[in-house]
């Protein structure tokens, strides 16, 4: 529980970071690490609530009073040991996770919340530098082998939990290197690539094998991966992107979040140089849209442009609670709300001019002047070549067996993570339902025999 009353002497603190001015200037994470003893003081404010919500409000159902209560403590490698029994990823979902289990601290009903994210981070920061993380092959092979298709965070949770099982697993990744949207449809200011490196490179030396530049539907088939291996795992995630159903959404000008963040993902990488049409450099620009790619979009374009202003439909942002604070606190970015795009309109060289947006509360009209449109509306799944094979619903997602978050129609093929059915997927993160993949595929491995 921390420390007896420690809620009661020690205020909530915010991750520190670089002032804008100055993190513009680079492509790094502008976070800066709390002292030791502050986030001794953070742990210490988790209360003895009596009924920890933090746990329901967490999709992985992580182990909250008890590493906060290790972190008080300066207990770090306990605090590791408890963090990673629930989460195989948390330097992931300490910088990505909109943090749900803070909305459900009871704390955060007199007073801030636990800084529970910000905890779960840092004990997993320390665990890499103190060298505590360490590869933990099996101890015997099945002899089973499995598909995992797609490498974001469902892919590789649930590769990381049938390979400790002892099943020999195959991840297959289209793009050319390891890590889904978490490698190029997230900008390194986010969450640097060298955090997915270090972890890819102990999933291999656990035994999991890795292969790139391999797309089902076009490499290989579907229908050849069922035959190949004892099970499958689809993870493919949702990155189709959504059209915006205006008049001039066509116009030279406009452009679609997954393509304008992986591109720059891999300019960033030095994979190749920038394409013009993706920076709009020195010229004002809208973001279209209110979650993390339209601020990861607008965040990067700060970098590039005289004036970036997003317009959102809602009174707030979508994006997770971090991501608004840091784009809105931003001073290159304005925001527009309760505001719905109606027409890009086109100059005399039929590129983009202006925007017309309608407030949909007053009704009011606003023309906006930009040389460069946006558009982070939303992503569908990549579910094309399992169309036919596997039941998809009307948007594409991939839809599991009545009365299962993963299992699908056919024996011993699971699903996991953002291309799955969006019922599902709100109920659960993606590395969640990656682990619960694993255990249903390892539950089938085990029967089929």
């Amino acid at each position: 529980m921390g420390k007896l009353r420690g809620f009661m002497e020690y205020e909530r603190i915010k991750e520190p970071v670089v002032a804008p001015e100055e993190r513009i200037q680079n492509y790094k994470e502008f976070t800066v690490a709390p002292k030791n003893v502050e986030l001794q003081e953070q742990g210490g404010r988790c209360m003895d609530c009596g009924v920890p919500f933090c746990h329901s409000g967490c999709p992985l159902g992580n182990l909250i009073p008890d590493f906060n209560d290790a972190v008080y403590k300066n207990e770090w490698e306990k605090a590791l040991t408890i963090l990673h029994s629930t989460n195989n990823f948390p330097e992931f979902t300490g910088r990505l996770c909109p943090a749900p289990c803070e909305e459900a601290c009871v704390l955060g009903i007199i007073n801030p919340p636990v800084s529970i994210e910000l905890i779960e981070k840092y004990i997993v920061e320390r665990g890499f530098s103190e060298g505590w993380i360490k590869p933990i092959p099996p101890a015997h092979r099945t002899g089973k082998t499995v598909a995992i298709i797609g490498s974001g965070p469902a892919g590789l949770a649930a590769a990381q939990q049938l390979n400790r099982a002892g099943h020999n697993v195959t991840v297959f990744e289209r793009d050319n290197k390891i890590g889904g949207l978490l490698r190029y449809g997230i900008p390194d200011f986010k969450m640097e690539k060298n955090v997915i490196d270090r972890r890819i490179a102990v999933l291999e030396a656990e035994g999991i094998e890795f292969k790139c530049e391999v797309e089902v539907g076009k490499t290989i088939s579907a229908e050849e991966l069922e035959k190949e291996f004892d099970a499958v795992v689809i993870c493919t995630g949702a990155s189709v992107m959504r059209e915006l159903p205006i008049p001039g959404a066509d116009l030279n000008g406009v452009v679609q979040a997954m393509d304008f963040l992986p591109h720059n993902n891999k300019a960033v990488d030095g994979q190749h140089k920038r394409d013009p049409k993706f920076l709009a450099k020195d010229r004002n620009v809208v973001v279209i849209g209110g979650g993390d790619s339209a601020c990861e979009e607008a965040l990067f374009l700060t970098r590039f442009c005289s004036k970036v202003t997003l317009i959102h439909r809602r009174d707030e942002l979508r994006a997770s609670k971090i991501m608004a604070e840091r784009t809105l606190a931003h001073e290159k970015i304005e925001a527009v709300w309760d505001s719905a795009v109606e027409e890009i309109l086109p100059g005399e060289d039929g590129k983009v001019r202006a925007i017309r947006t309608k407030n949909l509360k007053t009704g009011d009209i606003l023309e906006i002047n930009c040389k460069g449109v946006f558009i982070a509306i939303g992503h569908l799944p990549n579910t094309q070549p399992f169309e036919g094979i596997l039941d998809l619903d009307e948007n594409g997602y991939l839809v599991p067996s009545l009365g299962s978050m993963v299992k699908t129609k056919i024996p011993g093929v699971f699903v996991a993570g953002d291309c799955a059915d969006h019922v599902y997927r709100q109920a659960i993160t993606a590395a969640g339902m990656g682990c619960q993949s694993a255990i249903e595929a390892e539950r089938w491995l085990a029967e089929s025999n």
